[in-house]
């Protein structure tokens, strides 16, 4: 938890000093290589419940490529979250808010697999019954 609290650290004294700069070009470098170190902070949360996921994977007996899809959604949606709140702070909203929409298609881009195995699982239950 030490990470998480010198990551927090890092990000408020980041706002001071965005707030306290008067150079918009300095203040957005600044934001974004913050957002970096605070995104590999968020890594080394992440790998414990990466590992979860695959002992369960392994558990269950899934197709290998469902958790990898799974894990690509995931880290669309943090991209697009993360990269949308940069282009609203840098004075681009209307970019932030297109780039959640290319986001969202991706994600549901690498679903249609899985609707796909989910559909075939119905049709094989309706079939059966």
């Amino acid at each position: 938890m030490e990470l998480f609290w010198k990551a927090s650290a890092a990000v408020l004294l980041t706002v001071v000093l965005v707030l306290a700069l008067q150079k918009r070009e300095i203040s957005l470098l600044l934001v974004l290589a913050v957002c970096c170190m605070t995104a590999a902070a968020a890594m080394s949360y992440l790998e414990p419940v990466v590992d979860l996921l695959r002992e369960l994977e392994d558990m269950m007996q899934m197709d290998q490529g469902m958790l990898s899809t799974l894990m690509k959604a995931a880290g669309i949606g943090l991209v697009a979250e993360i990269g949308s709140l940069i282009c609203s702070d840098g004075g681009s909203g209307s970019l932030g808010k297109t780039l959640q929409l290319l986001g969202a298609a991706g994600i549901l881009f690498l679903s249609v697999p899985l609707f796909q195995s989910l559909l075939n699982l119905i049709r094989e239950i309706l079939g059966q019954v």
